[in-house]
């Protein structure tokens, strides 16, 4: 095995501690509760347990979300075969100023590089957002899926 490039490198203030790792399992969230509820604002218990787990852990599981498994094997099967790819074909599909969905490989946090490939993509083709947050804003962007 070769050397690791030090841009994937944490600093040790920044590296997991293992005790805590080991003491708890991965966050599950269950909208169970939420897809059912006739409220259309989610409880605050379950905003503090995303908060929580985004904090702790910056990534969590969902369950009980209600998509069904013939399009969640879809979904999976698709993105084997795109990221199998040779980056020669996934690059193709970059993301950049102008294309805000698609492949990126260049994500950083705490100035470290990430150890992830990203596939950035919309449900709604083309998405309509706000130009910005200002409410007089009437503009709007279009966000295409590549």
């Amino acid at each position: 095995m070769g050397e690791v490039d030090p841009a994937f490198i944490q600093d040790l203030e920044h590296r997991p501690k293992l005790p805590t790792i080991e003491a708890e399992g991965i966050p599950l969230i269950d909208l169970n509760s939420a897809l059912n509820s006739a409220d259309a604002v989610p409880d605050a218990s379950l905003v503090s347990d995303i908060g929580d787990a985004c904090k702790k852990w910056g990534f969590f599981q969902v369950i009980n979300h209600g998509v069904p498994l013939k399009k969640r094997e879809k979904l999976e099967k698709a993105t084997r075969e795109f990221f199998y790819q040779p980056l020669e074909e996934k690059v193709k599909v970059r993301r950049d100023e102008m294309r805000v969905s698609g492949y990126y490989d260049s994500e950083h946090t705490k100035n470290v590089r990430d150890w992830k490939e990203v596939f950035d993509f919309t449900v709604q083709n083309p998405t309509i957002v706000p130009a910005s947050t200002r409410p007089d804003d009437k503009q709007v962007a279009e966000w295409h899926n590549q």
